[in-house]
Parts: C-alpha cells; structure tokens; sequence
C-alpha cells in the first residue's frame, strides 16, 4: 500500500507509520511530529489509571494536596522547558510563559479549597426525628479531558487539579495541533510516581478524542459547539457526566453613563489580545447612539497601536494564528461583512510570513445578518453597532445562539448589574472585561451553545467530579418501613 497523507486540522497524518507532522504557527513550518496510538494503546492507559485510581481516592484530601504540590515542584524544574514548548506550539511568549507559571497557582487553589468543598457532611435529623442523614462526595473514576489548542496548557490543567484532588485519575487528550508542551509536562509527571499513577497524557487526533468518553467515568471538554455535541452524544449513550464549554459571541454594551475612552481601551484590548483566540474575547460591541462615532475614532486608535509579534517574537501583542484555517475562517467573516456593506477601518488582511497574522480589524455600519456577527470569530476583530436605547441594546446582545460570558460598561456598578441580569450569559463583567479568565470563585453556567454541565468557577469545580451519596441512618434502631408493613399485616 502507497504511503499517503491525510491534512485535517493544520497536521500531515502518515498512515502507514500513525506519524502526525506538526505545523509552527510562528514558522509555518512542519517542525514537530509524534506517532498516534491506536485504541488499543488508549486502553491500556486508561485501565492503568483505573487501577491506580481507588488508591488515590483512599487517602485523604489533605494528602492528595500535598501529593500536587509536591508535582507542582515538578513542573517548576521542567517550566523552561514548558515555556519553550508552548512558544513553538502557539507563536507566543509572554503568553506561554503566563501558562506555565499559573500551573503553581491552579494547586494553590485547589489545596486551599478542596478541603471544605469536599467534606463528608456531618449527620443531622431528618423530618423523621430517629433518622439522621449524612453526605458523602465520591470520586466517579477516571476523568477524561479533551482539550483545546488556544491555551493548551491552561486549559488541561484548569480541570486536571480539580478532579485529581477530588479523587480521580485523569486522562488528558490535549489538541493535536498544539502537542509539544506535553513532553516536558510527561517528563515531570513521571518524576512524581504518586501522580503518574493516576494521570497521563495520550496526544492524538479526532481518532484518540472519541475514544476517551468510551473508557472514562466522566468528561470534560473544551472547544468547538461540533465536536462539544460529538461527546455529549457520547457521554450520554455511556451515561457518564460531562461538563462541556463550547463557543462563545461575547457582547459588549456601553451605556450612554459610561466613560467612553475607558470602554473604548479596555473593550478593543479585551477583543484582540491573544489574538481573539480565547472563548471569553469580546466579539461583538454595541455603543449608545450619542458615542458611537467617539467610540470608532478610539476603538481605531488602539487598535492601530497594537503591533504584531513579528519579525521579533517577543515585540509586539497580537501573536499568529495558532490554527491557520482560521485565518481564513475570520476573513471569510470580514469578506461576508464588507459585501453587506460594512465598512473597515484597519486590519481585515492576512499576512503571510510563513505563520498567518491579522492586524487588529475595527469593523462598523454592521448588522446582524452578517456572519461576524452569527458565528465565533476567534480573531481579532471589533464589530461595532449603535444602540437607541437600554431595551435596544439587551435585544441585540441576546440575539445570538450562544451566552457564555459578557460586559457592560456603565456609569456606577449597580447601573451595570442591574442591565447584567437582563443578559442571557453566564457570567458578566461590569466595568471591565473577561473576568473569568482571572476569577475562578463565581460560580456560572453557560448558556445556549456555549456549554452545558457545572463550569469550572467555585464548587462546582470540584462537585462536578464526584457523586453524591446519602447516608440515612437509624438512630434508634426502631425499624420504620419494617416496623410499619409488620403492624398493618398484624392488623
């Protein structure tokens, strides 16, 4: 049989040899490659972390925290080498090297709050005085975690800690397109022999992704709304748990109370830093009538301010395309936009230097029928509308499928919660933007398209990890149902 290549999400798939080549977003270059396992291989991971699960789960909380901080000190020998890997992998520096330090901090939380979350309640008397009832949290087994390519380490390890402290095992499946860093993060769980037992890291395609809901116990998943309903098709056929966080069209509204210059710097940044490439980047803006043209004229100047990182990796905020297809998924956005007459301020042109960039793109005399403002974008551009009034803006920033996250720019923080509760998102900043990406004690939920399961923020964190068992227990030892069927027979 002649060797022959398959391209599928920016890799070359030999397949006779299972060889995946990966592409540099920086370079565009194919300049890493690693060997797909087959399912049989993905088993026999899974079965020995199954194995290496229920001892994990004995010890206490307490001792599964020191056991993470003690693979925390792992990851602090090898985050050079973690730092390196995530700079080929996405194009990025001060980026990469913010993934990698916030490992530590991710172990901190988790040792810090675990504890209380997960503990056995303490028995109390039920409606019926002689039963007293109790809660237990017990880990389900083996979580499985796919992850995405645009924070590949953050967005592994945000729900790895959580569910390992809980007392599980975890399976990592990280995206293929972004698969370096895994070396030197296996190298370090391998220094930590409490840790391997129950987490590993399997690097494949779609193939190795839809293995995982097959063997795990539970799923959690970040990406695409395609592929989220993929493995929520799965888990239910398998009746496990999942916590699915998919797209998001985050709107931004800027009220006519608002300081303008503030919105106009914190919104365009909030839009294009990592290059749009982050589920809660602000895609759509809606601006009060009497601001609007201030705003553009702001807007624009950020936005022509904002340098690309290239030819110096290290200068410059907006990085490449991580992904190249969506390069030209965004500028098919902004190509469908300008036929229906918007019009363009700066950027909306790819630049091709081997890797793929996009200047920042202002975008106005927008609707709603065009895609830009339909579809994640994950690219950065800043679509702007005029609003006429409150009941205006709630209208336009509820029209999408999707409500993960939003923002509201408002004269005093009670005006910008209470036109919060009108926003069909689950979590909303108010006079700022993107919060979640550094605020984890709020608990939300997505709405829509963009996610279904407990998230990520507050208990839910670790709750959504376990299954709740009551203990109902008899006091008096005056058997009730018993007792009650024995007295109507003798009667």
């Amino acid at each position: 049989m002649d060797t022959y290549v398959l391209e599928h999400l920016g890799v070359i798939i030999a397949a006779m040899s299972n060889e995946v080549s990966v592409r540099n977003p920086y370079t565009g270059e194919l300049d890493f490659s690693f060997v797909e396992p087959d399912n049989q291989a993905v088993t026999r991971i899974a079965e020995r972390l199954k194995s290496g699960q229920p001892a994990w789960a004995a010890l206490s909380v307490t001792e599964r925290g020191a056991v993470l901080q003690k693979f925390g000190q792992c990851l602090q020998r090898h985050q050079d080498d973690i730092v390196a890997a995530l700079i080929a992998d996405t194009g990025r520096t001060q980026v990469a090297a913010m993934e990698a330090a916030a490992l530590q901090g991710f172990i901190e939380r988790s040792v810090k709050e675990a504890p209380a979350v997960l503990a056995s309640g303490a028995p109390r008397p039920a409606q019926i005085p002689l039963i007293h009832g109790s809660a237990n949290r017990l880990p389900v087994g083996l979580v499985g975690n796919i992850s995405p390519w645009n924070f590949p380490v953050i967005l592994s390890f945000l729900d790895t800690f959580p569910a390992l402290i809980a007392g599980n095992a975890v399976l990592i499946k990280p995206s293929e397109v972004t698969p370096r860093w895994t070396v030197p993060v296996k190298a370090a769980i391998a220094e930590c022999p409490e840790i391997a037992a129950v987490l590993d890291i399997v690097v494949g395609t779609g193939q190795v992704g839809a293995a995982i809901p097959e063997l795990a116990d539970a799923i959690v998943f970040t990406g695409s709304v395609a592929t989220g309903r993929k493995v929520a098709e799965a888990a239910a056929r398998n009746f496990i748990p999942a916590s699915l966080e998919l797209g998001g069209k985050d709107p931004a509204i800027v009220l006519p109370s608002a300081d303008v210059e503030y919105a106009a710097r914190t919104i365009t940044f909030s839009s294009v830093q990592s290059t749009g490439q982050a589920c809660q980047s602000l895609e759509r803006v809606y601006v009060a009538e009497q601001h609007y043209e201030r705003f553009v004229k702001l807007a624009v100047e950020v936005a022509e301010s904002l340098a690309i990182n290239y030819p110096d990796i290290n200068q410059g905020l907006i990085g490449p395309f991580i992904f190249e297809q969506q390069a030209y998924k965004v500028k098919e956005q902004i190509d469908d936009a300008l036929s229906k007459g918007a019009k363009l301020h700066c950027g909306g042109e790819i630049l091709d230097y081997g890797g793929l960039w996009m200047r920042p793109t202002v975008l106005t005399d927008i609707t709603h029928d065009m895609l830009v403002m339909q579809e994640e974008t994950f690219g950065p551009v800043v679509p702007i509308m005029a609003f006429r009034d409150v009941d205006h803006a709630v209208a336009l920033a509820n029209d999408s499928l999707y409500g993960l996250s939003a923002a509201v720019f408002a004269g005093t923080v009670e005006e910008g919660r209470q036109l919060a509760a009108r926003i069909n998102a689950g979590a909303v900043s108010v006079n700022d933007a993107a919060l979640t990406a550094m605020l984890h004690e709020f608990e939300h939920d997505s709405f829509g398209y963009s996610g279904l399961g407990r998230g990520r923020a507050g208990a839910s964190a670790y709750t959504r990890f376990t299954r709740e068992q009551a203990v109902m227990s008899n006091v008096e030892s005056k058997a009730l149902l018993a007792g009650e069927l024995s007295r109507r027979a003798s009667n």
